[in-house]
């Protein structure tokens, strides 16, 4: 007989840690009478690494799902909209002839009911000469150029013109996080765990706090972070090092003050790419947060905190970069008999495209859809563990798409990631079929992606992916029609310029209305 669970401890705070117990308890009714109880315990001497600051745009469906108002969330987390990402210097080298950047848009390629498809069309030069993808095929491109918000302050929470994600201080995101999971009934323990005691079976026993107390629970989640207390640590789950594919390790971190409160703040990331790495560059409502992530095989911290300063300029002067050094890769079984992961615990895959509070998202969903209330485990953890290790692989085939398309051969980590020994099966495939075909949904398995068919289409052309469709011309006869969509997407951008508010209005508009 399996004991059913009544009470889940979560070790570890953060944004991990706090997402997970607020959604568990709006999802599990821990409020209401005979509902699960969570506790969180997380220490008060260890940080949050937080340096990311980024997200994709399914944390919108969790923050209404949990319960926050944008507005709120907005003030108290120095939030901004993101529209997507601005990918520079990624396709070429700097002074090289050609584009020197390409925007991967959170919106999808405008598509009418009865419409063709776009992306066929535009290969086939339908929206005219040197228009990039995601500007013929949506409107975000235009908008966020011009340094527009995604909506208006009038719309509702959560829904704009646009489709959006955020940026914001992580540290307090995890506060907001903090107070709001305490309203839903979430017990919280200040407390360090020293060590992790296992029952008879190999199962997680209790953790054991210097402050002399064991706490213990029926479900037992891991957001500790690297440091994998539990899974890693008293469970033993290997670590899968994926260093031979995408290789960033370290990554060298500063917050910039603005030159003046009204600086415009771009509604995007800004990734620019290195001789050895990438930077962010990401606009909060007071400050910027700025980065450089990058090889410890292809260069050392000393010069790489030496571009980040360049890259930045002299608003950096007298500001003390931190450097970080980050374990990529992931846990290939994920949740182990009592034991869940989440978050750090359980992967990392760079910050490029925020996959981390995705996977985070990802990862509470499932523990709250799959829950075991009868204590048997191990059907929920066996689909959890498939699940998490097919979106993880996806991801890193997503992400390394952005690396291994580069026409770059000026470094040696540019010329390494072009390195088919580098490049994983899955992707290679992918990419042979699209030598002479668009990528189309049943490429895709919906549930098992992060990222939608679209930014996969908008990272492959922005890149300047040869894709040749001359031979199945006859397959696309709606010519016209299609040339007619991308004018009125044009003239739609248009309308879109004065109907939308600038970005810092925007953003000022929902604090004061917090």
């Amino acid at each position: 007989m399996h004991k059913p669970i009544k009470r889940i401890l979560i070790v570890g705070g953060g944004t991990a840690g706090w997402l997970t117990a607020a959604f568990l308890a709006k999802t599990l009714g821990t409020n209401a009478p005979g509902g699960v109880s969570i506790t969180l315990v997380e220490s008060s001497e260890i940080g949050i690494i937080g340096v990311g600051e980024g997200t994709f745009p399914s944390i919108k469906g969790t923050l209404a799902a949990i319960g926050i108002p944008e507005a709120l969330f907005i003030r108290e987390c120095n939030a901004t909209f993101k529209q997507g990402i601005q990918f520079k210097d990624w396709v070429r080298a700097p002074g090289t002839p050609g584009h020197d950047h390409y925007f991967h848009p959170f919106s999808t390629p405008s598509q009418r009911p009865g419409g063709p498809e776009l992306l066929p069309y535009w290969l086939l030069g339908a929206a005219g000469e040197g228009r990039a993808f995601a500007e013929a095929a949506t409107l975000q491109k235009r908008v966020a150029d011009a340094s527009r918000g995604p909506k208006r302050a009038s719309d509702a929470d959560f829904v704009g013109p646009l489709n959006y994600a955020y940026h914001f201080d992580a540290g307090r995101f995890a506060a907001l996080l903090c107070t709001h999971a305490k309203s839903l009934g979430v017990q919280h323990t200040l407390a360090t765990v020293e060590r992790v005691e296992l029952d008879a079976e190999g199962a997680i026993a209790g953790v054991v706090t210097r402050e002399a107390r064991t706490l213990d629970a029926d479900l037992y989640i891991d957001c500790t972070g690297f440091r994998a207390a539990l899974i890693g640590g008293a469970l033993g789950s290997p670590f899968r090092n994926i260093n031979d594919t995408l290789f960033v390790d370290r990554a060298v971190a500063v917050q910039v003050p603005y030159e003046r409160p009204d600086t415009p703040i771009p509604s995007y990331t800004i990734s620019t790419a290195h001789e050895a790495g990438w930077s962010w560059d990401i606009g909060l409502q007071q400050r910027r947060g700025v980065g450089y992530v990058y090889s410890s095989r292809h260069t050392d911290d000393g010069r790489a905190e030496e571009l980040l300063r360049q890259h930045i300029g002299p608003a950096v002067e007298g500001l003390s970069p931190r450097l970080l050094k980050l374990n990529v890769g992931y846990r290939e079984v994920q949740w182990v008999k009592n034991c869940v992961a989440v978050g750090l615990s359980g992967g990392f895959l760079e910050p490029l495209e925020s996959s981390g509070i995705g996977l985070i998202e990802t990862a509470a969903y499932l523990i709250g859809f799959l829950f075991p209330a009868d204590g048997d485990t191990a059907p929920a953890a066996k689909y959890f563990n498939e699940f998490m290790k097919a979106r993880y692989e996806r991801i890193v085939d997503f992400v390394k798409l952005h690396y291994c398309l580069t026409q770059r051969r000026d470094t040696a980590f540019w010329r390494d990631n072009c390195d088919p020994a580098s490049i994983p099966d899955s992707l290679k495939d992918k990419l042979a079929m699209w030598r002479c075909r668009p990528p189309h949904r049943l490429d895709f398995i919906t549930d098992l992606e992060m990222y939608p068919p679209s930014s996969w289409q908008y990272v492959l052309h922005g890149m300047e992916y040869g894709c040749n469709i001359t031979a199945s011309r006859a397959a696309y006869p709606r010519m016209a029609d299609a040339q007619r969509e991308f004018t009125v997407i044009a003239r739609l951008a248009e309308h879109a310029l004065t109907d939308l508010p600038p970005h810092r209005q925007l953003v000022e508009q929902l604090c004061a209305r917090a």
